[in-house]
């Protein structure tokens, strides 16, 4: 499906014309702040432009090349095909920045958000293929060039974990990660299975947008605050002091424990920022429900309750059972190669929306 721009290039174009004539107004150079938020407005629509600009030179260029490829020799043609398909997928990446920079959530898209991992079905393998997507994402994150926090982590027995939750921080991170929520399923023998049968286990993955002080207001009141002792990590020390914190938000009942922390004032404010996050959520989701109930079904939703992707080790496959993508490159994609995935995943969102 081609995306057609030239209406919203020209909105673009007014408005570039609208803040160069501001940038000359007393009132804007004496405001530091106002000046501010206009050059970063400035910059990223001229960073739209310039993309918009690239797309046309390279479909300009595919032009060229279906007109070469008539009546050329076979060995000519085949160049020419590979560098037809290598312009399709760089106009079709350009594009996608085009549309979600037009979406009107576009700005909750670029926010942090924090990351939750746990077991479900599966005992200590499920513990242990916890651990394993959280390295997943670490090296992930790592080549996209996000900052990332751990703000709870209890480990299992076996080198796993019970859970894990993480801040990741930079432009975009919510966008990316996005569509990581859901039940993540793998297939392999465990360790702990002697007798070397395939099992299955699954682990869940939410990720929540981490919220501005604005959209979640907390009144004391409401807040259950029970302090504890912290448990010891593998035998290496105990907490001889009540450090640890359990925050019970009593309006909707979400409970939030950390213990991280050798301090109760830090493991309180982690808890508050976990808080946070699961009550901005949890509002969202009580207005998503009413506004649409079949949009939960589509892709991108990211449901808990939806089993998105199986890991099968035997065979080396990853599937993602929302756009029935199957790819045979296990091993990469743990290694931190989620982008084949991410991108058909943002590929077919542009798609249903576009048909919306």
């Amino acid at each position: 499906m081609e995306i057609k721009w030239e209406e919203k290039i020209e909105i673009i174009k007014k408005r570039l014309k609208e803040i160069d004539k501001k940038f000359t107004e007393k009132k804007v150079i004496n405001d530091p702040k106002l000046l501010e938020e206009l050059g970063k407005e400035y910059k990223e629509l001229k960073n739209i432009l310039e993309k918009y600009e690239s797309i046309k030179k390279k479909k300009e260029e595919l032009e060229e090349i279906s007109k070469l490829k008539e009546g050329c020799d076979k060995e000519t043609y085949q160049y020419l095909l590979e560098e037809e398909e290598k312009l399709k997928k760089e106009i079709k990446e350009l594009e996608k920045d085009f549309f979600y920079y037009f979406l009107p959530q576009g700005e909750d898209l670029k926010r942090n958000c924090i990351v939750e991992i746990r077991p479900a079905a599966g005992g200590e393998e499920s513990c242990l293929f916890a651990m394993e997507l959280f390295k997943m994402y670490q090296k992930y994150l790592d080549k996209k060039g996000f900052k990332y926090e751990i703000l709870s982590f209890r480990p299992s027995d076996l080198g796993g974990a019970k859970e894990i939750i993480f801040l990741v921080s930079g432009e975009g991170a919510y966008n990316y990660l996005r569509f990581e929520q859901g039940v993540h399923r793998v297939q392999r023998v465990p360790i702990t299975e002697a007798s070397g049968r395939i099992h299955t286990s699954t682990v869940t993955v939410a990720v929540l947008m981490e919220p501005k002080e604005i959209e979640v207001n907390i009144k004391e009141e409401d807040l259950k605050i029970e302090v504890f002792r912290a448990s010891s990590k593998g035998g290496q020390h105990v907490n001889v002091t009540d450090s640890a914190v359990r925050i019970t938000h009593i309006p909707t009942g979400i409970v939030v424990s950390c213990q991280d922390e050798r301090s109760q004032y830090q493991n309180r404010q982690k808890a508050l920022k976990i808080l946070k996050a699961r009550l901005l959520e949890y509002e969202q989701r009580k207005e998503k429900e009413k506004i649409d109930k079949e949009r939960r079904k589509q892709i991108g939703t990211g449901e808990r309750a939806e089993k998105i992707r199986t890991y099968n080790f035997p065979q080396n496959r990853v599937t993602d059972h929302r756009i029935d993508l199957t790819l045979y490159e296990l091993d990469k994609i743990l290694e931190g190669n989620l982008d084949p995935i991410i991108s058909s995943l943002q590929q077919k969102e542009i798609e249903r929306l576009l048909n919306e």
